[in-house]
């Protein structure tokens, strides 16, 4: 696979692949254009895409997408550009996790991911059945995990909530999870933390409409 043309990059290494990639983009006389974001790649972030993807060019250029988290919404939103990309455009989106793609996504570009070494958190929860009772037992079993434990389960908790389709995930609860991990890395108690997140991701949850009995 050409390491410059429309590809899906799983890794965690974000700062060491956009090295290398600029690299490579010198040495072969490519224009590389990053927009990449700490946390969550926004709404606002997809509008600055499509003007650099719409601006007319003669030269190739290669357009690549980083960010810890990409929403349902900001997927979506890229999709348009992804399937039907200008004249000498090409686009390379940066994920840390495989699962965090969306299947639309990952039907349009070839994946390449380059390190699996990193075992992920184990993962027992149903989510489409997450109760508050479920919560407390959660709470109960990983009160004594470590900062580095705990951004492991917050990550998969993500993932898993986002392959659930059974919440209702808007830009702020994509920044929950940006939040906490920040709280994590600052030092807040992990407990604490998770705590706040299994909670508000609670609230989000997709409620069954109940249809009334006739007769």
């Amino acid at each position: 696979m050409d390491v410059l043309q429309s590809h899906i990059l799983v890794t965690t290494r974000i700062e060491e692949q956009l090295e290398r990639l600029s690299d490579e983009a010198r040495e072969r006389g490519v224009r590389l254009i990053p927009v990449v974001r700490e946390g969550t790649f926004k709404v606002e972030d997809v509008a600055t895409v499509f003007e650099k993807a719409y601006l007319a060019s003669q030269e190739h250029q290669t357009i690549l997408l980083a960010a810890d988290q990409f929403s349902e919404v900001v997927q979506n939103k890229l999709l348009k550009v992804i399937e039907e990309p200008p004249a000498n455009k090409s686009f390379i989106l940066i994920f840390p996790s495989k699962a965090a793609i969306l299947p639309t996504i990952r039907s349009r570009l070839p994946i390449r991911v380059l390190e699996s070494s990193r075992e992920e958190f184990p993962w027992e929860v149903d989510m489409n059945s997450l109760e508050i009772r479920q919560v407390y037992e959660l709470l109960q079993q990983h009160q004594r995990l470590s900062s580095q434990e705990s951004k492991r389960f917050v990550e998969r908790l993500f993932t898993e909530a986002l392959k659930s389709g059974a919440y209702d995930l808007d830009e702020r609860s994509y920044a929950l999870f940006d939040e906490a991990i920040r709280a994590l890395d600052m030092g807040s108690p992990s407990s604490f933390v998770l705590t706040a997140v299994l909670l508000k991701l609670l609230a989000k949850k997709k409620r069954k409409k109940i249809t009334p009995k006739r007769g």
